[in-house]
């Protein structure tokens, strides 16, 4: 009897045990699932950026291109001598 006693706690603590577990790996996966959503919308991020700097030449990255940066047209000052100086 004492035996069938020693059992039956044995098999209850693996039980509770199980549980235990099972509700660790359930949270898990959960924020494992989180965090696969997270990875996957940045990716799609970099995707649409990479897309948009392809077909946008004037973007501000440089896609390995051997083509410098277009320079916007500035006004012109003036910086020159006064005429009929001294």
């Amino acid at each position: 009897m004492e035996k069938a006693k020693k059992l039956y706690m044995d098999n209850y603590y693996i039980i509770k045990e199980n549980e235990r577990l099972r509700k660790q790996a359930q949270i898990l996966n959960e924020e494992n699932q989180v965090l696969l959503a997270q990875l996957k919308q940045k990716q799609l991020q970099l995707k649409h950026q990479a897309n948009s700097s392809v077909t946008n030449p004037n973007s501000c990255t440089n896609s390995g291109s051997n083509t410098a940066p277009s320079v916007p047209n500035l006004p012109r000052t003036h910086t020159g001598t006064k005429k009929g100086g001294n």
